[in-house]
């Protein structure tokens, strides 16, 4: 179904020759020559693309310019505070910023609203794209206005991607936004780029989000295409819809890839003329002889339905699987969920929800960028024609990604079919896909059609004793699980099932009554509206030689994802005030992070202020290490730190970073970090991304690391010296820092991207 190459492989004539020491001959039986590797590496789509938008001196160190940026009502307000505090005049590329995530206002009073009208009131200042609530999610907003082929968009959500369009999309931390709102450049070292090769056709009854979850359950523990360009080639994307290619594509995220691309064609280009945009169409596929850096082959026609079950994405099985081993797969789900909340917290008790041999579950919710499609809905709706959900503990809600969609929807009667079975249709929103929608009972099963499943992403609070469970499925079968009740039904084991979607025609309408169009036309006499809770970003203190660390948390999970950092959901109101927000810092993993971290702080404000009582002790231990018996309290940083074995798998949110260094952090240790946007954004906010192969140091350990302003400036980075501060003495270790560009260098050094802008 899936098989992942060992090696990397040329692209013959829809034929692969993988480079394992005999491509020599396979080639000259295909008639042709070997070329050199780098040269081959030039024919793929990603090459050409990224060449088009670098401004740098070589493809080995990129150094690129985006078409267009987008951003939602999380990241947008803390974005433009950055490039207002590092002189922006005007937003130079069409930049978008939309309401879906905090569109309900339906927590913290006034400050949700507050947010939206400021982003109302930047649009026309800088000349932005105002998208209101309700109107639509980023993601789709995004596909149908202004993705288009050969084209690159950087957006402040993990789930920037457009490739099945044609556009390399990136989601990043608002700090690389910032950049570009500044005219200065994405800064990245070439990335190897990995075929995805699609054959076959999927089956009546298997959706995108199978394929999807199939091909991430395959990668994301191994790495395969981690930080890579997962490039979709093969005759079996002829065999997709648009929408079925966007839903696939969307999940790529949960791979930890860096972006996407796919060949393009006749599909491609009527979707972009539907919505009006045809000029942005034009072929993309490899040249022939392109080199990979590995093939994921996918045979499209093995697919079967899949569900992940909680508490991540890669937790995949087919239903079919499950069925057959509930009780052993759902123990060991449980079991990886303990492990996730602790054994003396909340516990998931699954297996009392199978009954006569069949595993039923609580809610279904089909939602936003990878569910809210209007194809996924719309066979949906087929699926559920003269049935009932019931009128148990099931329930099914609905979202349409789209105003045009659900018109669409409307239109063609599915709206009215849900709701005759029993579901409830919603407007454009992306709370369910980070815990701020449907929000089940305790204890309760939840299976979605939306991005993740992570911790809390259905708004549950393990903190206080309060866990819910989502599994990710594809609508297809939401609906058939929703047809019998709740009991969980992949699609294929329906019967009579042909399902035959309505052509899609796309109406703007409603986009053109209410979006604010003010690209290219910035008004700088308009005043920024500001509500009480939006706050300027406190100031931040440049590098100082030394640095003395506080092990603040001490995390030991395989991975920490960046809701576990800084939680999504109703806590996500308060991101426009940066020390309102860092109070929930860590809540769900470790409750006494803050009061830690905070104490740090309060010791290195009194330091600054002469008061060094309470840290006679840790400078007599310094002057104990060689070459350090004439340091003074002057010339360290005394900051908090955060020992994670993996952080940063999740979402884009700068504030997994920001809210550490308000509570006075400084820098991070982990044996990896689990994406480049993640340490991207520690980096754009001060913090060193220090990294270690094992520890040997715990919470509440100080870690003294002298002269690294010395090893930031003359780039010595693969072996600091470092020291653990303990009562017998103090022990060596070894940290590193992978490799930093100039600029990342001289941000660290600087203290923040905001002090590097006003420096330079």
């Amino acid at each position: 179904m899936i098989k992942c190459s060992k090696t990397g492989a040329y692209y013959i004539k829809g034929k692969w020759v993988f480079a394992d020491g005999t491509e020599d001959t396979q080639l000259t039986g295909l008639g042709m020559n070997l070329d050199q590797k780098q040269t081959a590496k030039e024919k793929t789509i990603a090459y050409s693309i990224l060449k088009k938008h670098n401004h740098g001196k070589n493809m080995q160190q990129l150094q690129l310019k985006f078409d267009a940026m987008a951003s939602h009502d999380i990241t947008f307000v803390g974005i433009i505070q950055t490039a207002r505090a590092s002189g922006l005049e005007k937003f130079p590329i069409p930049y978008v910023l939309t309401n879906c995530h905090n569109s309900l206002c339906a927590v913290g009073g006034t400050i949700n609203e507050d947010d939206h009208v400021f982003g109302l009131s930047a649009a026309k200042k800088y000349g932005g794209i105002y998208v209101p609530p309700h109107m639509a999610v980023i993601h789709q907003y995004m596909r149908e206005m202004q993705a288009g082929c050969g084209k690159m968009i950087l957006g402040s959500d993990s789930h920037t991607r457009y490739g099945a369009l044609g556009t390399m999309a990136i989601g990043e931390g608002g700090g690389e936004l910032v950049k570009q709102l500044l005219c200065r450049t994405y800064d990245i070292t070439y990335p190897d780029v990995i075929a995805i090769h699609l054959t076959g056709k999927p089956a009546i009854g298997v959706g995108p989000q199978d394929v999807a979850l199939s091909i991430i359950g395959a990668v994301f523990a191994n790495g395969y295409v981690k930080n890579k360009v997962m490039e979709f080639v093969g005759d079996g994307i002829a065999n997709l819809d648009m929408e079925y290619r966007n839903g696939i594509d969307v999940m790529t995220t949960e791979t930890t890839c860096l972006s996407s691309i796919w060949c393009t064609d006749e599909k491609t280009k009527e979707y972009l003329k539907i919505h009006g945009r045809e000029q942005d169409y034009s072929p993309l596929e490899p040249q022939d002889g392109a080199y990979y850096d590995g093939v994921i082959e996918v045979d499209l026609s093995q697919i079967k339905p899949m569900i992940a079950l909680p508490m991540h994405p890669s937790n995949v099985y087919s239903i079919e699987e499950l069925q057959e081993n509930l009780e052993d797969i759902l123990y060991r789900t449980e079991m990886q969920c303990m492990d996730l909340t602790g054994k003396n917290g909340p516990s998931l008790n699954l297996r009392s929800k199978i009954r006569d041999g069949a595993l039923w579950v609580d809610q279904g919710v089909i939602a936003g960028c990878a569910g809210g499609t209007y194809p996924n809905i719309s066979e949906a709706a087929q699926i559920l024609q003269g049935a009932s959900c019931g009128n148990g503990e099931f329930a099914l809600s609905v979202y349409p990604a789209s105003q045009p969609v659900m018109m669409q929807l409307m239109k063609n009667g599915d709206l009215g079919t849900l709701m005759a079975a029993g579901a409830t249709v919603r407007t454009a929103f992306c709370g369910p896909c980070f815990g701020a929608g449907d929000v089940p009972a305790n204890g309760a099963l939840s299976i979605r059609h939306t991005t993740r499943n992570f911790p809390s992403r259905e708004g549950s609070k393990p903190a206080v004793g309060q866990l819910a469970g989502v599994a990710l499925m594809d609508a297809r079968s939401i609906a058939a699980t929703s047809k019998n009740g709740g009991r969980l039904t992949a699609a294929t084991q329906l019967e009579d099932y042909t399902p035959s979607t309505p052509a899609y025609h796309f109406d703007s309408s409603s986009y053109q009554s209410r979006i604010y169009m003010g690209y290219g036309h910035p008004d700088a006499n308009t005043e920024l509206k500001f509500g009480p809770n939006i706050k300027d970003w406190p100031a931040q203190v440049p590098m100082a030689d030394h640095l003395l660390m506080k092990i603040s948390s001490f995390i030991t999970d395989p991975v920490t994802t960046t809701d576990e950092l800084i939680p999504s959901g109703e806590t996500s109101s308060y991101r426009s005030n940066p020390l309102g927000l860092a109070e929930f810092t860590l809540s769900r993993k470790d409750p006494k992070y803050v009061a830690r971290a905070k104490a740090v702080q309060q010791l290195e404000l009194q330091r600054r202020k002469g008061d060094t009582t309470q840290l006679d002790d840790q400078l007599k231990a310094i002057h104990t290490i060689a070459g350090c018996e004439q340091v003074q309290w002057e010339s360290i940083n005394l900051v908090s730190s955060i020992y994670a074995v993996k952080p940063g798998d999740g979402s884009a949110r700068e504030q997994a970073a920001s809210c550490q260094r308000v509570l006075g952090a400084g820098a991070n240790i982990a044996k990896e970090y689990a994406t480049k946007r993640y340490r991207s954004n520690l980096i754009n906010w001060g913090m060193v991304p220090f990294q270690i192969d094992e520890p040997s140091f715990g919470l509440n350990d100080s870690i003294f690391v002298p002269n690294i302003k010395q090893a930031l400036e003359k780039d010595f980075l693969q072996s600091i010296p470092a020291y653990v501060l303990k009562e017998d003495g103090c022990h060596a270790i070894s940290l590193h820092i992978a490799p930093l560009t100039v600029d990342e260098r001289q941000i660290l050094l600087d203290g923040c991207l905001i002090n590097y802008y006003k420096n330079h």
